[in-house]
């Protein structure tokens, strides 16, 4: 008994130090949404901090269209950041169940 909480100890801790290197690297992360086919561009890092919008200049005529393909492009860019952040958050916990709702990184 004492050997398994023991164990089950080491992989919690190697779990933990898992995890913060996970979110190191989702730190650094760097992923670009597109909308328009290319006319909006936005950049966020991995803390879902926005580093560049591009706009095409010939979008400048119709600010309706600009603003929508912006959000668009935000939100491409944040379901990109997501995907990798979840798939390196379930390397980092090893397979180990996460309680449904708990959302990663904290």
């Amino acid at each position: 008994m004492r050997g398994d909480i023991a164990q089950l100890m080491q992989q919690a801790q190697k779990m933990q130090e898992n995890m913060q290197r996970a979110q190191e690297e989702i730190g650094a992360l760097e992923a670009t949404g597109n909308a328009g086919g290319g006319m909006v561009s936005v950049t966020l890092g991995g803390r879902m901090d926005c580093r560049k919008v591009r706009i095409d200049p010939s979008l400048f005529s119709d600010p309706e269209m600009a603003e929508d393909l912006v959000a668009a492009a935000f939100n491409d860019a944040v379901n990109r950041i997501n995907e990798v952040s979840q798939a390196k958050m379930a390397q980092a916990t090893a397979g180990m169940p996460i309680p449904p709702g708990m959302k990663l990184p904290f």
